[in-house]
């Protein structure tokens, strides 16, 4: 079933993308032991992430977007494509906060407000744009919404929500980014913009209700039309040849170390938790793999 959905609205004034985030984060979960906190953290970037990726027409391009503040988690990565694939990391996926205040997670606080976001976007040919935009938040949504603003110079109305169980799994987690486009008239800006309270409310609509459903119920003011549906999910690329890359590209030394000291290595991907295991043989393939690189 499709969980991202594109929308033309106000006569294609502006255009929306809406997308029901309830498995991915779930297995991100799964994959990543996340505590509460780093669940909705993490959700949220993985989710905004696939909002920035659904503009690029090539499939071979991709978003990553690192988001790095002085709280707690450390630094959290996203990188999505426009094939609808997604994968994500966290420093410190075990970090526990007291709730803020008003009894929701304090993501803000666990990911810190001063700091950056960086995202760099590969549109699958030339070179790929690398932008970056201080921490506004800390909430993501807004860092994004500001990162959108002040490096692609493109407002935006960007929601980013994730609601987790009293046993840490996700209730449910969702994304609406609004883009208008350029000569959109000011009225209809306008109008955009009063839609914020039920925008910010389409997580919880997704609680009860099918993506198509919220969608109707966020956009009730406005007049819109589904341009185009799409399936989404957590994916990892890992595999064993990019580590043997990986290890090639360490350098000689390195990989004489391992031979001599560990008589081979284990190397685990940081978005998957995939474990790949080298004997010394093998390593000392690579090396020479790696010595004839460095006589070319």
């Amino acid at each position: 079933m499709a969980n991202l959905i594109k929308t033309m609205l106000e006569d294609g004034a502006a255009y929306g993308v809406c997308i029901d985030g309830t498995r991915i984060v779930q297995r991100a979960v799964n994959l990543h032991g996340l505590s509460p906190v780093a669940a909705a953290a993490m959700g949220r970037t993985l989710m905004g992430a696939l909002i920035m990726a659904s503009d690029i027409k090539d499939d071979r391009g991709d978003v990553s977007v690192t988001i790095q503040g002085d709280g707690p988690l450390g630094r959290i990565i996203a990188v999505a494509n426009p094939k609808g694939e997604v994968r994500g990391c966290v420093d410190h996926p075990e970090v526990m906060l007291p709730p803020r205040a008003d009894g929701k997670l304090d993501v803000g606080g666990a990911v810190g407000k001063n700091g950056r976001i960086a995202v760099v976007r590969d549109l699958g040919f030339g070179e790929p744009y690398v932008g970056q935009s201080p921490l506004v938040s800390g909430e993501i949504a807004e860092d994004m919404a500001y990162y959108y603003a002040t490096s692609q110079q493109q407002p935006c109305l960007l929601y980013l929500g994730v609601l987790v169980n009293t046993d840490g799994s996700i209730l449910s987690a969702g994304g609406i980014g609004i883009f208008p486009l350029p000569g959109c008239p000011e009225e209809t800006i306008r109008k955009l913009e009063l839609g914020a309270p039920l925008y910010s409310d389409f997580t919880n609509m997704l609680k009860d209700s099918s993506l198509p459903d919220s969608i109707a119920m966020a956009f009730s003011g406005l007049a819109y039309r589904i341009t185009q549906r799409q399936d989404c999910g957590y994916v990892c690329n890992c595999s064993r040849e990019r580590m043997e890359r990986a290890l090639i590209s360490i350098g000689e030394a390195e990989l004489v170390q391992m031979v001599e000291e560990d008589h081979g290595c284990e190397i685990t991907c940081h978005f998957c938790g995939t474990k790949y295991c080298f004997t010394e043989e093998e390593l000392l393939r690579l090396l020479g793999e790696a010595s004839a690189k460095s006589v070319e």
